[in-house]
This record gives C-alpha cells, structure tokens and sequence, in this order.
C-alpha cells in the first residue's frame, strides 16, 4: 500500500514525515535543508510509492495568512506539477510547533538539546501533521 508523506515547510529547514505502509501511524521522517527539498522528494518517490502528500498550512490565532502561507501555497503548484499522480492536500498547522515542543519534553529530551533545535522540532510537528490528516481522514 503507498505511502502518505508531510511536509512542515520552513524557511530554513523542512520537517518530514510518512505512514506506514498501512497509513495508521505518521512517523517522523527526516529534517532537510529546505533548498533540499525537491530534489529530495524525487529521489524519495522514485524508491517509495507515495499516494498523497499533505502540506502544513501556516496560519495565525485569528486564521490569517503568515508570511510562510505564499511559499506553502507555490510549493502545492510546484509539486501539484512535479508529481501529477500525487494527491497533495493542505493541513492547518497552527500549534504543531508548540505541540512538538511538549512531545520533546514529555519524551524527556534535555533543555539543551531542546534548545539546539537540530530538526527534531521540524519533523515531530510534521509528523503530528500527518497524524492530524490521518485522523480526519
């Protein structure tokens, strides 16, 4: 059974996550340079199959457009283009950061490593993206 891949895109990095092949659980995946992404994708997809790929879309409190709302909407078009057998799909992801951030400190991870923000961030919020897709679906 194909996959379902999420994207926590930053303007830095970009947090990563797919199912099992079953699509009942989001795992995190991978933290990658942003710049990285496309040509990681291809390479990703050429050796996995991939159903649907969802998008975290960036909103504030209130619902409004952020600054990271445009880059996540050109990025549907261009994977929309990149990949037309793809189903790509946008998630709100208002709270995955500070839902990540609780999940590092219930999983017990140290201040310090908290601190250092190494990408483990970008893909548990991904991940818990994912897994809010999953549920909905």
């Amino acid at each position: 059974m194909p996959r379902i891949l999420a994207i926590d895109l930053g303007s830095k990095r970009t947090g990563l996550a797919v199912t099992d092949p079953l699509q009942l659980v989001a795992n995190p995946l991978e933290t990658i340079p942003t710049q990285d992404l496309l040509p990681f994708l291809k390479k990703y997809t050429s050796s996995e199959e991939i159903e649907a790929i969802v998008l975290g879309l960036p909103r504030n409190l209130q619902g409004e457009a952020t600054q990271m709302t445009k880059p996540v909407y050109d990025l549907k078009a261009n994977l929309e283009s990149e990949f037309p057998a793809i189903s790509i799909h946008l998630m709100d992801e208002r709270f995955t950061s500070k839902m990540a951030m609780q999940s590092m400190i219930s999983m017990g991870s140290k201040k310090k490593d908290r601190r250092e923000k190494s990408g483990n961030l970008d893909k548990i919020s991904a991940t818990i993206i994912l897994q809010s897709f999953l549920s909905q679906k």
